[in-house]
């Protein structure tokens, strides 16, 4: 009789393979093979075992949650949550900070008694039999052994650098700058009036170019050791290419590069802590702004005859990225010339440009194979509704719209 690790092991390689039978069989295989707390608890330690090779290859927590959701699920997805926290007891130090702030935004936790009986734990908790928790374990962990290496964006568990590298909130004196971006985004996302919500969303840029810049000048005065970070944001169908145009100008405006890896349903935005911050709060807050400006033309739309299609919600969305980018840049630009002339341009404009000359490096050695994808535009219809909705005051739309390149991986398509 084989032992639990070989059931394991055939199980999974059917797993990956096209055989549907096959991999029926195997799983039978583990379902009656050798007892169940000796298969259990070596599903666990093989899955933990697997998830922490994936650290050193560039995966953080949050980013192997997302892609676990996107493909198997939210059930197994949170299996990953358990393992993600059975594996963090053999983490080697140090243990940076924003590792366990993940772990806790995951609620990755050792709910469980042992390790043994946490796959019975985790099936009675989760409402399903045996046969279904074990065949959902062995999806969970084909995904992780055919996972891909990723760029490093942080240095993981373990590694000297650990000790000093932060987060991208860009905390400490930024944190009550970000509290009222929050602030100034929530009402945005909440008004049912446009002109106040795009009046809203510029004012929260402002504050965020501003802040940006106070780092910048904060930075220079007592230099260190750090590099640009990274940040990756979540870019799932539907429209993934038009949230990742929204990425991409909510990077540009904030002095950061991107790259949208479509094939596993995320964008990369590399920059400074306090920049990436701003990134990641503009994108979240500017996609449901987007989300529900296109719902609303949508049932106008509809109203007046028309159809829906998704030509026209996808036009709208990247129409809506497309003008948002614009205001957003218009906001940073001013908010510079008037620290220019607040600073001086000798103190200032040279901070700035080595900045944005190390993110750009950072992004090169990185990304060193990115190629262009083009996002083409369908409907014009859409397009004017969504360049409407990102600013009123601009209506003027032709019929025929411009296209727009993102940045993408080797796999980037469309």
């Amino acid at each position: 009789m084989p032992d639990a690790e070989e059931l394991i092991d055939d199980a999974v390689t059917a797993a990956r393979g096209r055989d549907v039978r096959l991999a029926e069989r195997q799983l039978d295989r583990l379902v009656v093979g050798t007892g169940a707390p000796d298969v259990d608890a070596a599903l666990l330690r093989r899955l933990a075992r697997d998830v922490g090779r994936l650290w050193p290859r560039g995966w953080q927590p949050a980013d192997l949650a997302r892609l676990a959701d996107r493909r198997l699920g939210p059930r197994p997805a949170r299996l990953l949550h358990d393992v993600m926290a059975a594996q963090r007891r053999d983490l080697p130090d140090p243990v940076p900070s924003w590792w366990d702030d993940q772990l806790r935004e995951l609620d990755a936790r050792v709910w469980w008694a042992d390790d043994g009986g946490h796959l019975a734990a985790w099936a009675a908790r989760e409402g399903i039999d045996r046969v279904t928790a074990l065949r959902e374990a062995v999806d969970a962990l084909a995904l992780v052994v055919g996972l891909p290496p990723i760029a490093v964006l942080r240095p993981p568990p373990g590694s000297t650098a650990a000790r000093v590298v932060t987060g991208p909130a860009g905390g400490g004196s930024g944190s009550r700058i970000l509290d009222r971006v929050r602030a100034l985004l929530a009402k945005a996302e909440s008004t049912t009036f446009p002109a106040e919500a795009e009046a809203l969303t510029g004012k929260a840029q402002e504050l965020i170019a501003r802040h940006s810049l106070d780092e910048a000048l904060l930075a220079a005065e007592a230099p260190g050791p750090d590099l640009p970070s990274g940040v990756r944001l979540g870019t799932d169908a539907p429209y993934a290419g038009a949230k990742a145009l929204l990425v991409q100008e909510v990077a540009a405006a904030n002095g950061c590069e991107s790259v949208w890896s479509d094939d596993l349903g995320f964008a990369t935005v590399l920059g400074w802590p306090a920049e990436l911050a701003a990134v990641e709060l503009l994108y979240t807050s500017l996609l449901v702004q987007a989300t529900a400006a296109m719902l609303a033309g949508r049932g106008e739309r509809r109203a007046s005859g028309g159809r829906r299609t998704r030509g026209y919600d996808e036009s709208f969305l990247n129409a809506f990225a497309l003008r948002i980018g614009e205001r957003l840049r218009a906001a940073t630009a001013a908010a510079n010339r008037q620290a220019v002339q607040e600073a001086g341009a000798d103190r200032l404009l040279p901070v700035l440009a080595a900045r944005g000359e190390a993110v750009r490096e950072r992004f090169e050695t990185l990304f060193p194979g990115v190629t262009r994808a083009r996002l083409t535009v369908r409907d014009a219809e859409g397009w004017a509704s969504g360049t409407s909705a990102a600013d009123r005051a601009t209506l003027d739309v032709g019929d025929t719209p411009p296209t727009r390149q993102v940045r993408g991986g080797r796999r980037g398509r469309r």
